[in-house]
């Protein structure tokens, strides 16, 4: 079955992200999706998967306990985060920290109900050296089947 076009969940996950506007919510709460928005600021790659973890499941976007959930949620923050850091995962290592603005998304973008819900992770921020004024900005997304 072809996707939904009006219901794309990564470019759902980037306007809650960028837009945040409240005419969004509201319409992701009307097809039945679950999301989430947070931050978070690092030099360690693994404290960004554990805050975006935290908060999907702390939001009930991920069900602590489903092994399939936390795995592809995992899998679409790893993607997320090859784009923020241009396919490299390392950032204190190597000697860049990021400050980042996360959403997470999850719902079925499929016309068919049967084919199962996905989840988007959406990463917006800057990126750089630690010093104040020299960082840029990033953006990323993640996307996996649940």
């Amino acid at each position: 079955m072809p996707l939904d076009r009006n219901h794309l969940i990564g470019k759902e996950a980037l306007l809650l992200l960028l837009l945040g506007r409240e005419t969004l919510p509201e319409k992701l709460l009307q097809l039945g999706w679950r999301f989430c928005k947070g931050k978070v600021g690092s030099m360690d790659s693994q404290k960004i998967v554990a805050a975006v973890e935290t908060a999907a499941k702390n939001n009930g976007i991920v069900r602590p306990d489903l092994y399939r959930e936390n795995h592809a949620l995992y899998h679409a923050i790893l993607e997320a985060l090859s784009g923020v850091s241009r396919g490299n995962n390392q950032f204190g290592t190597l000697l860049r920290t990021v400050g980042l603005q996360f959403s997470i998304v999850r719902g079925n973008p499929y016309i068919e109900g049967d084919e199962g819900e996905w989840i988007a992770v959406a990463l917006y921020g800057t990126i750089g050296a630690p010093v104040k004024g020299l960082e840029h900005e990033a953006i990323g997304l993640g996307i996996n089947h649940i």
